[in-house]
């Protein structure tokens, strides 16, 4: 009963948790900002390929 309640209250691993949603987070909020630049740079091509004679 001892171990088990020694488990519960451990929180040695809740850090490296929350170090993987944070990076869970930040991964997104890269792809998202990749994504809509590449969505302006594809429209700028766009327009300089038809803008070519």
């Amino acid at each position: 009963m001892k171990t088990f309640k020694r488990f519960l209250l451990d929180q040695s691993g809740a850090t490296s948790i929350e170090y993987a949603i944070i990076a869970g987070g930040l991964s997104i909020v890269i792809i998202v900002a990749v994504n809509g630049i590449g969505s302006a740079l594809n429209g700028k091509y766009e327009m300089i390929r038809a803008a070519m004679p």
